[in-house]
């Protein structure tokens, strides 16, 4: 049993190798790039009846739009590109884990430091774009310069949190299954694959929910002084 998906090799050549982690992850972003080119190249905007795949993928989009705008209600849909993106693409990547032999890549460390790198990078990023620039890294400076080192520690380990929390709660749902699957082969792996999927679309709807409120609290100016 691979721990992580890092260890599954697929394809060698000297020191060039494709693991599962590359591939699957390569597989869940053309899966994702597809089917929104499916649904979206024929949308009807009209008020008459809609397809089943526009109305399932309105209902998604406004879903999201509903939680973002709950945790920043002005100028939320600006966020739901990048937000909606890593919840999708943590989400389908969880859900596939279904299908037998795949390896999920959210279950490797080196995914989900991306995508907490991805969220380190965009929350400043948009902070700057709805302070400013020295309006937003003011608050690294407050209440004394000396509290520099330490805001930058807490962004830090927060960004380190998301990483090792994702990684965390994928690589032990797998290990349960396969542990189960040793002692009881047939039953008890089925109610764990249930459970595990249950707990991949929690674990991507918290990392989501969690970027959200990282970028609210960059681009709120009035909270400016408590960033960090």
């Amino acid at each position: 049993m691979h721990i992580t998906p890092d260890h599954v090799v697929l394809w060698q050549w000297r020191f060039v190798h494709l693991n599962a982690t590359l591939l699957y992850t390569w597989i869940v972003m053309a899966l994702l790039v597809t089917i929104s080119w499916l649904v979206t190249r024929r949308l009807d905007h009209s008020d008459g009846p809609r397809s089943r795949w526009q109305n399932a993928l309105e209902v998604i989009v406004q879903v999201m739009r509903g939680q973002i705008r709950e945790i920043c209600p002005e100028g939320g849909d600006r966020y739901l590109p990048f937000v909606g993106t890593l919840f999708l693409f943590i989400g389908v990547s969880n859900l596939l884990d279904m299908v037998p032999g795949w390896h999920a890549p959210t279950g490797s460390l080196s995914t989900t430091a991306a995508l907490a790198i991805s969220v380190g990078v965009a929350v400043p990023i948009f902070g700057i774009e709805s302070q400013g620039f020295w309006p937003y890294f003011r608050h690294y400076l407050r209440p004394t310069v000396i509290m520099l080192p330490f805001h930058l520690m807490s962004e830090t380990s927060r960004n380190i949190a998301l990483a090792v929390r994702l990684f965390g709660n994928m690589m032990s749902a797998s290990m349960i299954v396969g542990i189960l699957l040793a002692i009881a082969p047939f039953f008890f792996p089925m109610l764990m694959q249930a459970l595990g999927l249950l707990t991949g679309m929690i674990q991507a709807y918290i990392f989501a929910i969690l970027a959200m409120v990282y970028i609210a609290a960059a681009v709120d100016s009035r909270h400016g002084g408590e960033g960090g």
